[in-house]
């Protein structure tokens, strides 16, 4: 991240009539100031700014992701307009973790095919994880010929100079890397929310379970540097941010491929001597190797937020040797109940797959019965996705649909059971909750989270929307508060 007058001094050093510097992220500013004065020449034929608009699928790492994207385009120029359809520059950072996030995005598609016929000057680009899928790319060669622009995850710092040569071009500009080990840091982002932002600590996946695609389009692991990642804060906070979110596919292993290594429970306790910061979060743990180190920053820290995701994805440790997820079910449970002892008001998320080729019926008893013996406060269930050129996608004994129904609606109803429960014992308590927007519903009402990411609804307007209130919580509606301020 970096100022927005440092960058704008660094773009007008360039005379773009020479080369463009070697070096990153120098290289990405000389893009910039291209690209800049290619839509300023666009601005005056259209007699207005063009607009882009961003569409995110699947995590908060594209979340996070799409920031940039945005930050870079606003630099350059562009204009968010959050339309898809009416915009002159439409990027869909993509998410492939499930089938039916590819089948959302060539739905998409084909509806802008009509909307760039009709706006001669419309651009359309196309990153993220589904454009590492070389079957992906072919598609997208073959039917999507109208895609001006398609690249993928480990190039996203190369967003500059993408868009520069894209818009001195009528062709399909492709540039999909398989794979990278550079982090580049100092680019511009555009955060969704003055008052809380998403921190990449680093990138990519060592963990290869068998069912899961990310490894083959994130790449192995890479950590920034903790001193990146404090100044990246400290600029945050300065900026008026005080509840950060820490990212990465497996934070737990943070630090271990740098030259000087970190744990991320040592990176945890220098993010919190950071003053003006209030929160912190970060997601996602690997239950593997989620140390009794992080467990005791956790429980001593009185800025890290009593919430863990921490997922299971099967309670049978047959399945889970078969996911290669390298713990039994019994170790997962003696973790979780360690974690239940440690931190006695912490909120304990998780994933859970579904469907899993080979799983029966005993199988999801057993992950059922690791729902009631841990007490989930929230679980993401999901259907296992069938995702090619993974060791999952070849098994055999793939489980029929009507099975896989039953035993989804089995586990969601114990799931839904046992977070009611977590829920309503913080009833008729005194809570700080951060106060995140207007209520979708209620104009009279503003919505904010709890530390343990428990969404609380309460009397309020604008003015208080990234504030912390001391909340009474007086009504519990399941999965949610009803609560007022304290005075």
């Amino acid at each position: 991240m970096i100022k927005k007058d440092d960058l704008e001094l660094k773009m007008k050093q360039f005379d773009l009539a020479m080369s463009p510097p070697d070096t990153e992220p120098e290289r990405q500013y000389f893009y910039m100031a291209k690209a800049k004065k290619t839509v300023s020449e666009l601005t005056k034929k259209l007699g207005r700014k063009p607009t882009f608009c961003v569409v995110t699928f699947g995590c908060q790492m594209n979340a996070r992701d799409s920031e940039k994207l945005a930050g870079i385009l606003e630099e350059i120029g562009y204009i968010d307009n959050g339309e898809d359809e009416n915009s002159d520059f439409v990027i869909f950072n993509t998410c492939t973790v499930r089938d039916n996030a590819n089948q959302r995005v060539y739905g998409r598609l084909g509806v802008l095919k009509n909307y760039k016929k009709k706006n001669p000057d419309m651009r359309i680009g196309i990153c993220g994880c589904m454009m590492q899928e070389q079957s992906v790319i072919e598609k997208m060669k073959k039917s999507y010929r109208f895609v001006d622009l398609i690249f993928g995850t480990h190039n996203i710092f190369k967003f500059a100079e993408l868009v520069a040569n894209m818009l001195e071009s009528d062709d399909m500009l492709i540039d999909i890397w398989k794979d990278t080990d550079q982090i580049v840091e100092d680019l511009p982002i555009v955060r969704k929310y003055p008052f809380k932002s998403g921190i990449n600590i680093m990138f990519g996946c060592n963990n290869f379970c068998s069912y899961c695609i990310v490894p083959y389009v994130r790449g192995r692991e890479r950590s920034r540097n903790p001193e990146d990642i404090i100044r990246e804060i400290e600029m945050l906070v300065a900026d008026g941010v005080i509840e950060i979110m820490l990212l990465g596919q497996n934070v737990n292993s943070y630090g271990k491929n740098l030259d000087e290594p970190i744990s991320f429970a040592q990176l945890l306790q220098r993010i919190e001597q950071i003053e003006g910061l209030e929160r912190i979060r970060f997601m996602t743990s690997h239950p593997k190797d989620l140390s009794d180190e992080l467990i005791a920053v956790m429980r001593d820290s009185k800025k890290i937020c009593r919430h863990l995701h921490l997922p299971l994805q099967s309670g049978s440790t047959r399945i889970l040797e078969q996911m290669n997820r390298r713990y039994t079910k019994e170790q997962y449970i003696d973790l979780a109940l360690k974690i239940r002892r440690e931190i006695p008001d912490i909120s304990l998320t998780t994933d859970i797959i579904v469907g899993f080729p080979g799983e029966t019926d005993a199988d999801v008893d057993d992950t059922i019965d690791v729902i009631k013996k841990v007490g989930y406060d929230n679980a993401f269930t999901f259907i296992y996705s069938k995702r090619t050129g993974t060791p999952a996608a070849a098994m055999e004994n793939q489980v029929p649909e009507d099975v896989v129904k039953r035993n989804f609606n089995r586990v969601l109803e114990t799931v839904q059971q046992t977070s009611k429960n977590r829920t309503v014992s913080f009833l008729n308590q005194d809570v700080t909750v951060l106060i995140e927007d207007m209520n979708d519903q209620d104009d009279t009402l503003v919505t904010g989270r709890m530390s343990n990411n428990t969404i609380v609804h309460l009397k309020g307007d604008c003015s208080m929307i990234g504030t912390l209130q001391k909340v009474h919580l007086d009504e519990c509606h399941g999965f949610y508060y009803i609560g007022h301020v304290i005075d």
